[in-house]
């Protein structure tokens, strides 16, 4: 099945473009946070991102079997842009549509990172998947990284103070417990945008995170791929709509406003 694939909930915009045998070509626009006034390019290099790897592959937007998008959570106009694109491709190609956290394929492509780091790591590495939510508060979600390759969820992904970002581990540890046995998990690791602003946070509370250039903390295109092939199509596209968790920041600087 041929998948074109994105995630726009980060400032990084991400495309892949899985191939019927499998391989995924992959590219990526990610802002160099050196230069804070770059904005992201969601807008702007979505399509053609989109368009260069089908050039890559050889073929045509007609080749497509179906359409995956990250749902967030993640920031308003990112995923706007990202869900409504999908949407009009499938639409307008007439074919599959599927949509996915975008927690979730932040936590499963950070399998093959963390096994190349820690070999020892088998069939129960436990990750918290932590994105920068602006406003001072991330969103995070709990995953079991399974042998299968899946990202089993342990707690669904919620905003979140920083200071609060422990509590997950209590959840999850407990979730864990009741579906495994009462087996403990030793370590935790915690990958993402939100992982590297908030890592104090996180080490305090006993959670490891990797360096903040390290590639587990970017959503992989591989990964969206991975879980559009897999993913449940959509009767209607109107069913994939954009995970905002919170109120976006113009509604709510409306509202004041308005008293």
């Amino acid at each position: 099945m041929i998948v074109l694939g994105c995630d726009t909930a980060t400032s990084s915009t991400v495309v892949g473009l899985r191939l019927e045998d499998g391989s995924t070509l992959q590219a990526r626009d990610d802002p160099d946070s050196a230069l804070p006034t770059r904005r992201p390019g969601h807008t702007t290099r979505l399509l053609g991102m989109a368009d260069e790897l089908l050039g890559r592959a050889n073929i045509g937007w007609r080749a497509l079997e179906r359409i995956a998008v990250g749902l967030g959570p993640g920031t308003f106009t990112g995923l706007r842009v990202g869900v409504a694109t999908a949407r009009g491709l499938a639409q307008s190609l007439g074919i599959e549509l599927v949509g996915f956290s975008s927690l979730r394929a932040l936590a499963e492509g950070s399998r093959a990172g963390i096994a190349a780091t820690d070999p020892a790591s088998r069939g129960g590495t436990s990750v918290l998947a932590v994105l920068d939510a602006r406003r001072g508060e991330a969103f995070a979600a709990a995953y079991l990284l399974t042998d299968r390759g899946s990202a089993e969820e342990l707690v669904a992904p919620r905003a979140l103070a920083p200071e609060d970002l422990g509590s997950i581990l209590v959840q999850a540890e407990a979730q864990r417990r009741a579906q495994r046995g009462g087996e403990h998990v030793s370590t935790w690791r915690a990958i993402g945008d939100g992982a590297v602003r908030f890592r104090g946070h996180l080490e305090a509370a006993g959670v490891t995170v990797p360096p903040d250039s390290s590639p587990l903390h970017l959503v992989s295109a591989v990964a969206i791929c991975d879980l559009g092939a897999r993913g449940e199509v959509v009767a209607s596209d109107e069913a994939i709509v954009p995970d905002y968790r919170r109120r976006p920041d113009a509604e709510i600087a409306l509202e004041s406003a308005a008293k």
